[in-house]
């Protein structure tokens, strides 16, 4: 939840920086004042619009990098609580290890007897049934 809220405050403070910063005079607007251009930057005054705009960005800028910093903070946290590959998930749930179950004796079973052949002679239909 904190994550959400962060990345929305985020996407409007960035939004914010950008229009402030459009709305800005360049450097090169003050050689365009001396032939009559300089009217239009004075709704705040002389020097206002300017002091103004620039604190209002740099306010702007701190809170962007603070919440970012605090945004990769919290990224790295989720990152580290859950598994990165699956073999890491196959780490965590590896079973012990059966114990066998002590022989009631040490006798060795006999293997399993081949199946004998039928004489050459005869076929395995041919023979009477008895």
């Amino acid at each position: 939840m904190l994550r959400t809220a962060l990345s929305i405050l985020q996407f409007f403070v960035s939004a914010a920086i950008i229009g402030l910063v459009l709305l800005q005079r360049g450097k090169g607007a003050d050689a365009g004042a001396g032939f009559g251009a300089g009217a239009s930057g004075t709704v705040f005054g002389a020097r206002g619009a300017r002091t103004a705009l620039s604190r209002a960005t740099a306010i702007l800028a701190a809170i962007f990098m603070v919440n970012s910093l605090v945004l990769a903070y919290i990224g790295n946290q989720a990152a580290e609580e859950r598994p990165a590959t699956i073999l890491d998930q196959a780490g965590e749930s590896v079973p012990e290890p059966a114990t066998a179950a002590p022989a009631a004796t040490d006798a060795v079973p006999e293997p399993a007897s081949p199946p004998v052949p039928a004489p050459a002679g005869e076929s395995s239909g041919d023979r009477p049934v008895q």
